[in-house]
């Protein structure tokens, strides 16, 4: 598979603007319940897949200032990571654009992986749980995470898909010419 110089340029971009942005909204950023703007960057494997591989080394560089640690940076990345490449496989280069299926199937992916993941990260690194109880705190943790990815995505993240469809520099991202 050929990555052009555009798309690698890109995928630094994208990771570069995913950590500033993320840092840069610290405060809400970070801990069980959080709004991390900077998952409305995790669409556009919808429609250049490419582009997860930034967003996943932009989390990594973002997670480096997370008051979960060392969890934070392995799990909360990989979360990015598993969710945008889910991203880019309903996407398929941005051709189901026009399906909402596709849509909400695409933004409900990091509520879900981070939902899950960083549910299990916040609970582990925040209480003193056993095991008994480990579900109830993991479950409000995860739901607490998944609320804000969904609003994230689903607030912003959907008028950027639709808004990014019919964009002519996607299209030419996408293109088989060498750079």
């Amino acid at each position: 598979m050929h990555i052009s110089t555009k798309k690698l340029a890109l995928c630094a971009i994208v990771g570069a603007a995913y950590a500033a942005l993320t840092m840069l909204l610290a405060p809400i950023s970070y801990g069980p319940i959080q709004f991390r703007v900077s998952e409305v960057l995790c669409i556009l494997p919808f429609f250049v897949p490419e582009t997860a591989w930034g967003l996943f080394l932009g989390c990594v560089v973002a997670n480096l200032t997370s008051p979960s640690g060392m969890l934070d940076i392995v799990f909360g990345s990989l979360a990015t990571l598993g969710s945008c490449l889910c991203i880019a496989a309903i996407g398929k280069r941005g051709e189901r654009a026009d399906n909402w299926l596709s849509i909400i199937l695409a933004c409900l992916m990091p509520a879900v992986w981070n939902g899950v993941i960083i549910g299990g990260v916040l609970t582990w690194t925040l209480t003193e749980t056993v095991f008994p109880q480990f579900s109830s705190v993991f479950w409000v943790f995860g739901g607490e995470v998944a609320l804000g990815e969904l609003v994230v995505l689903f607030v912003l993240g959907i008028p950027l898909i639709k808004a990014l469809q019919h964009s002519p520099w996607i299209y030419r991202l996408n293109e088989k010419a060498i750079a």
